[in-house]
């Protein structure tokens, strides 16, 4: 063999030797990495699976549509119930709704319109016939009555709810590991525990941990229940903006666990999966807030707040448009609850003025 023909041999096998040692410190890893993601996201799949199983609770509210939608192909509302529960309220059946969100989700267009319901807007309560506060309803007949009366407030269909305590706002927002939003001025508030000044915060952006949030999400003694509902979509925004970024991957279990311990909801786990494609928009997604105007009413010496017409039949057409283009109109018009009768409040009519506000500062 001539030197020369060793020299190509030699050649070529460290042209192996450097490839093998590439495929070793590159390909491999990179392989492992995948693995390891698959086997990961497999792992949080059955978990989500198993955990919205468990939280699965259907209701047998009344419905405006003629058949059930289909997640994959039609736009969609999810009513969000934050029901004011803790440790320290038990209240059972008899619990009140702290905080009230309605979202529409349009497919085509990947958007959602997300509208905060004031606790304290003075509504028909379809069921008893009466008009009082909208977060009573609950109260009165639990999830099911609380769907009817915002789909009848709002003339549009709920198809979903989800409802979560003050705990699973929190754990899911320290299995984050935080959110950041803009403290709008100095705050302090209770804990989840009623302790009085125990979560004091200053102005300005900043990460927030469990409690941190839901002192902002609660306290409105500088302001009113319109900012609060404000501050409530921002922080809604806030989760779901770190929930899909790239670096939380790694805190999908624990924020599965968050909800599942405190979450009821009649959606399926393959109707939620459907959702995935809100959520791979990213920063694409298109999220708008809405607002109900109104003002300040006292009626029998308890305070509501009362909706403005025009404002209210906006944010009609804005969401009917947003679900069903065909059914939102052109003109505007006064709703059916506007021309109810204002009766008695049975199940608070015992209620001094000195408790409800007791719960206004919650």
């Amino acid at each position: 063999m001539t030197d020369n023909m060793r020299s190509i041999r030699a050649d070529k096998s460290k042209k192996k030797k450097r490839r093998k040692r590439i495929f070793t410190w590159l390909v491999l890893p990179l392989m492992i990495l995948i693995l390891s993601a698959t086997a990961y996201a497999t792992f949080i799949y059955k978990k989500a699976e198993s955990v919205i199983n468990d939280s699965y609770k259907p209701v047998k509210a009344e419905t405006t549509r003629e058949e059930k939608v289909d997640p994959t192909k039609d736009n969609i509302s999810i009513l969000l119930i934050g029901v004011d529960e803790s440790k320290k309220r038990d209240f059972g059946e008899a619990t009140r709704t702290d905080a009230l969100m309605v979202a529409t989700l349009n497919k085509k267009d990947k958007s959602i319109k997300l509208l905060s319901i004031p606790r304290d807007s003075y509504v028909h309560i379809p069921e008893k016939d009466i008009k009082t506060k909208i977060n009573h309803a609950h109260a009165y007949g639990g999830v099911e009555l609380t769907i009817e009366t915002v789909q009848e407030l709002l003339d549009i269909p709920i198809d979903y709810y989800m409802k979560m305590n003050f705990y699973a706002f929190m754990d899911v927002i320290d299995a984050l590991d935080g959110i950041e939003v803009e403290v709008p001025y100095a705050i302090s508030e209770q804990d989840s525990n009623d302790r009085p000044n125990a979560i004091k915060l200053r102005p300005g952006v900043q990460t927030l941990s469990g409690e941190e949030a839901l002192a902002l999400a609660r306290t409105r003694h500088q302001d009113n229940d319109i900012e609060r509902g404000k501050r409530q979509q921002q922080i809604m925004k806030a989760i779901l903006k770190k929930a899909v970024s790239v670096n939380s991957f790694s805190k999908h279990g624990k924020v599965i666990e968050a909800i599942g311990d405190n979450m009821t909801t009649n959606m399926t786990f393959g109707e939620m999966r459907s959702l995935i494609n809100y959520a791979t928009a990213g920063t694409n997604l298109d999220i708008e807030s809405l607002t109900l105007e109104g003002s300040d009413s006292m009626i029998d010496s308890v305070y509501y707040y009362q909706l403005d017409d025009t404002s209210l039949a906006n944010v009609k057409n804005t969401l009917q448009q947003h679900l069903t283009p065909s059914l939102a109109s052109d003109t505007t018009s006064d709703s059916d609850s506007d021309t109810q009768s204002s009766e008695s409040d049975e199940l608070y009519s015992s209620d001094s003025d000195s408790e409800d506000s007791s719960n206004d500062n919650n």
